[in-house]
């Protein structure tokens, strides 16, 4: 008997998941949402996140619970930026375009609450909030057809995702031994924040690669802190000393011809970040070529199906995808593993704060808080569960402490 190719095999599981989605949606056209909760919740890091734009103490989130008819729940997480109680609000005014809908038919869902409820209008916050509220969807979606969720978005394209090692500023001492624990843990890509104080960051880079050895990488993110002449200078430098792998917006990316120009003039990959907070925004990048690298997010785009569109699209102007994270829990985490699983242009050593976290709200750790990669999920939906112990703390914890802002560290 011939043994199925690779490709036979793929096609064949890829048809099976589809005839069994397609049978549970036929056989459950009646599921309807009956109930939306959400918490707000604040968890520490272990030490203080720096950068040029960021001091903060650790994340503060939206916890999105949806409830059907037939007794599934959907859990998603929304991110808040610079105010929490917003975005929070922002969820709850979904409430009337989702009671009682069908879970499956999450793209009419978004389309009522941004256009019939005008939070087109206001899409940053919009898109924040809706991401959570979309996860949870997709989260009853992979439960209610026995997947998981990358599974609904065409099958994984690959065994396992490799996360970076995220440095945090310090002297070289702090940097040599957070770099021996990196290695310890498996990590090939090692990123440090930059654009505060160039010597200094010479001195950190020095400790990185002594530390790390020639054969991982070290990636940078100047959080648009340079102008294109300074770019240029500093990177020509640090490449040829330190052999940077890429560098995440080391210019403001508005105009957007000032980060071609430094595409053109560096040997270092450019990574755009900022420029990237909506669907629009994102297209209009991807196609102008600017970057070999987009670092970005479903949280900023909408949707699980909208990031994944976007991802497709970049692959086809020869781009790569490393998922950007502002801090999130692990209902984000996992929801951008599944993401990262089934496009066929991810990035290796993408965002993660797992490891930063003291805690989480989940009733098990992901396997990022303590190693470099995370493989399949086999558990439908999302797959990991929320821990209600751990949730009503952390809710408590919010009340006491507000939210971790991005500029304060010492809340």
């Amino acid at each position: 008997m011939v043994k199925p190719s690779r490709r036979e095999v793929k096609i064949r599981q890829k048809k099976q998941v589809f005839l069994k989605t397609w049978n549970h949606k036929k056989n459950n056209r009646a599921m309807k949402v009956t109930g939306l909760e959400t918490f707000l919740v604040s968890v520490p890091y272990k030490h203080v996140e720096v950068s040029t734009r960021v001091q903060r103490g650790g994340v503060t989130a939206v916890i999105v619970k949806i409830t059907c008819d037939n007794g599934l729940v959907g859990w998603g997480e929304s991110t808040v930026g610079p105010d929490a109680a917003t975005i929070e609000m922002a969820v709850q005014a979904a409430r009337p375009f989702l009671l009682g809908k069908n879970p499956w038919n999450g793209g009419a869902i978004a389309r009522e609450y941004y256009h019939t409820a005008l939070w087109d209008h206001r899409p940053m916050s919009a898109n924040f909030a809706f991401a959570g509220i979309d996860q949870a969807l997709m989260d009853i979606c992979g439960k209610q057809a026995g997947e998981p969720v990358y599974r609904l978005l065409g099958g994984a394209e690959r065994e396992s995702v490799d996360y970076f090692c995220y440095l945090a500023q310090g002297t070289p001492e702090d940097l040599q031994q957070q770099c021996q624990q990196g290695v310890e843990r498996g990590h090939s890509c090692f990123y440090l924040k930059v654009g505060i104080d160039t010597t200094a960051e010479t001195e950190m880079l020095q400790a990185i690669r002594d530390t790390i050895g020639q054969e991982r990488k070290i990636r940078i993110d100047a959080n648009q802190a340079w102008t294109v002449g300074q770019a240029r200078s500093i990177l020509a430098r640090w490449h040829d000393e330190f052999k940077i792998d890429f560098v995440e917006a080391p210019v403001p990316i508005q105009p957007l011809e000032n980060t071609l120009d430094l595409k053109n003039q560096t040997a270092v990959r450019i990574c755009a970040n900022e420029g990237l907070w909506t669907v629009p925004e994102a297209y209009r990048l991807i196609k102008s070529r600017c970057a070999e690298v987009l670092c970005f997010s479903s949280y900023w785009t909408e949707s699980i199906r909208s990031f994944h569109q976007l991802c497709q699209v970049a692959h086809m102007e020869g781009q790569l995808v490393c998922k950007h994270t502002h801090g999130e829990l692990g209902l984000a985490a996992a929801a951008g593993q599944h993401i990262m699983l089934s496009i066929p242009n991810a990035s290796d050593g993408v965002q993660q704060t797992a490891a930063m976290m003291e805690d989480d709200i989940l009733t098990e750790r992901i396997p990022i808080c303590d190693g470099a990669s995370w493989g399949l999920i086999d558990k439908p939906g999302l797959g990991v569960e929320v821990d209600q112990g751990k949730l009503e703390k952390y809710q408590q914890l919010y009340e006491q402490v507000g939210q971790f802002l991005p500029y304060a560290a010492g809340n």
